[in-house]
This record gives structure tokens, C-alpha cells and sequence, in this order.
């Protein structure tokens, strides 16, 4: 069973060290889904495949709300510069880009909370 007190946590975690990234460009967003996934999975416990959803959970989360966040303004900007064409153009390209990424800080963060999860047992 999913226990999504441990996700939101990781989650946070993943947001917390995200914005703490921008210092280290590349190393540190794929840390920032690391620790995600390690916050997830160590809460989660339960062992590797419990550790390995949670952390995968949380990463996904995160990479959606990024989505959700980032798609409207684009569609906005697209819509002020290239008018409604631009504008749908613009939101969707951000969503299909924004999905592969989702997908990518999930399965970092998958990695992540697989560790965790064996760590905390």
C-alpha cells in the first residue's frame, strides 16, 4: 500500500534541494530527485520494490506539478506573441516536454528511494 505521507515528504525534499540546485546545474538536479527518492523510500521502508515506488512516486509528483506550473504561462506567453496558434503551440510543447521530464525525475528518484528503503530496514 502506498503510504503518501512518505511521497509529499519526498516530494518537499525533492522541491527543497531543486531550488538548491541551481548552484550546481546538472549534478545537482539529478542529487535533488536522488534525495527525493531517498526521503520517500526511507519513510516508506519496507524494503527494495517499496523503497523503488515511493521514490518513483515522488519524483513523477514533482515533475508534474512542474508541468501544471510552467504549461499555462507558456500557453499565455505563446498566446501574447503568436496569438492563438502560438499560444496553443506553446502550452503543449511545455506539457510533451514536460511529461520526459517527469519521467526522467522519477526514475532517479526511483533510485533514490530504493537506497533509502534498504537503508532504513
Amino acid at each position: 500500500m502506498t503510504d503518501w505521507s512518505a511521497v509529499v515528504w519526498g516530494f518537499v525534499a525533492g522541491i527543497v534541494a531543486g531550488l538548491a540546485a541551481f548552484l550546481v546545474p546538472v549534478v545537482g538536479h539529478v542529487g535533488a530527485g536522488l534525495i527525493a527518492g531517498f526521503v520517500a523510500g526511507y519513510l516508506a521502508g519496507g524494503g527494495l520494490g517499496n523503497g523503488l515506488w515511493h521514490g518513483l512516486l515522488a519524483g513523477a509528483f514533482g515533475g508534474l506539478v512542474l508541468v501544471v506550473v510552467t504549461a499555462p504561462i507558456a500557453g499565455l506567453l505563446g498566446g501574447a506573441l503568436g496569438g492563438p496558434i502560438g499560444g496553443l503551440l506553446g502550452g503543449l510543447s511545455v506539457v510533451v516536454v514536460g511529461l520526459v521530464i517527469a519521467f526522467v525525475f522519477a526514475l532517479d528518484s526511483a533510485v533514490g528511494g530504493a537506497i533509502g528503503a534498504v537503508l532504513a530496514d
